[in-house]
């Protein structure tokens, strides 16, 4: 009841936050594209401080709008609509989608066969997924000295329980491991602190349970 009660509350915190954002976030961004179509050519083309101002705060208030929307998604998450999923086509999913985006990583998927069924909502557990891999995938980034830069998904089910482990060759995770699944906690400077709470809440609403640990 009582963390039932605080998720309500951060929802609230949310929703409100959301909304507070990004009412000024469509007329910021306007009037610098504005201010670039207007006054752009004007400007002599060897003094690069007015595009490269303009282009700053397009992009800042791009950032803003995703973060914006990792508010809404966390203050609305819909309850989960189950139905029986291959989960090794959502774990292909997933991976395929970071192969595009970041050609310098391997990513592997390990699973047994035939593939595993899994009841769940289809949309909730490939966002889950994703969001789990992009952590992977910044903590990869992060330790440039691995030898390889990789990640790997494993598949396994035992005794009627099914489970997932993400494994990458990243910084690794910080001391308070077990905080990182709260509202507003991250370790990254431009993070939300919302990607981990949307997956525990996921998680919890498919009846399972997240554990962190070291390689």
């Amino acid at each position: 009841q009582l963390l039932d009660q605080r998720r309500a509350a951060w929802s609230d915190v949310a929703r409100r936050i959301a909304h507070e954002i990004k009412n000024p976030l469509t007329p910021i961004q306007l009037a610098a594209e504005r201010l670039q179509r207007r006054y752009g050519k004007q400007i002599d083309p060897d003094d690069t401080t007015f595009a490269r101002l303009t282009d700053t705060i397009i992009r800042q208030v791009g950032d803003l709008r995703r973060m914006v929307d990792e508010f809404s998604s966390f203050a609305r998450m819909p309850k989960p609509v189950f139905r029986e999923e291959s989960l090794v086509d959502l774990a292909r999913q997933t991976l395929f989608l970071h192969e595009v985006a970041h050609p310098g990583v391997v990513f592997s998927l390990a699973h047994e066969e035939p593939s595993i069924m899994l009841v769940c909502d289809r949309r909730q557990i490939s966002q889950a997924l994703t969001n789990i891999v992009k952590n992977a995938v910044e903590a990869v980034e992060a330790n440039p000295g691995a030898a390889e830069a990789s990640i790997t998904m494993t598949l396994e089910e035992r005794d009627g329980r099914t489970t997932i482990t993400v494994a990458d060759t990243g910084i690794g995770l910080p001391a308070a491991r077990d905080r990182i699944v709260e509202p507003y906690v991250t370790t990254r400077a431009r993070g939300t602190g919302l990607g981990l709470a949307i997956v525990k809440k996921i998680v919890e609403e498919h009846f399972g349970t997240m554990t962190f640990a070291d390689r």
